[in-house]
């Protein structure tokens, strides 16, 4: 809607195209690798943050309509996350890695829509944290997000 939203997906999206560039070229082995950042496998940690693109929309969304969850809180986003790098831990490659490519336009296209007075809105994300804008959560939650992750493979793998 808005030209800083459209400035953000697109940030969002080079990040995410950026990051199946360097999973794509991952070995089976490098797959199977445990990150020393997450301490999770390489393909665990792109499972979670696969996933992550959808969630962190859906938050956005709550956020810009005033129904931003009100009782999560950081130590609840962490045993999920812990519960998720096991359950996933040896997750399929080619499978993951169309997850992501299937949940970063989905997210993209949420942030597209915000109009500015959306991105400005804030909501509560974590109950044990200072409320955040729709704005500060899809650079934290998406972008950032990414940059961080794909920084932890890279470092483990050795690219």
């Amino acid at each position: 809607m808005g030209a800083k939203s459209e400035a953000l997906a697109k940030q969002f999206e080079a990040k995410a195209q950026e990051a199946v560039a360097v999973l794509e070229k991952l070995s089976d082995t490098d797959w199977k690798k445990v990150t020393a950042a997450e301490k999770w496998t390489v393909g665990a940690t792109t499972h979670h943050l696969a996933g992550a693109f959808e969630a962190v929309a859906g938050i956005v969304t709550a956020i810009v309509s005033g129904q931003a969850p009100r009782s999560f809180t950081t130590a609840m986003l962490e045993e999920m996350n812990a519960k998720h790098s096991r359950e996933h831990a040896n997750c399929s490659r080619a499978e993951t890695i169309a997850l992501l490519k299937n949940s970063a336009p989905a997210a993209a296209a949420v942030v597209r829509g915000l109009s500015d007075d959306q991105l400005a809105k804030s909501g509560t994300v974590f109950a044990d944290a200072p409320p955040m804008t729709a704005e500060q959560l899809i650079a934290r939650g998406l972008i950032n997000h990414v940059d961080e992750h794909v920084a932890s493979i890279r470092k483990t793998v050795g690219h």
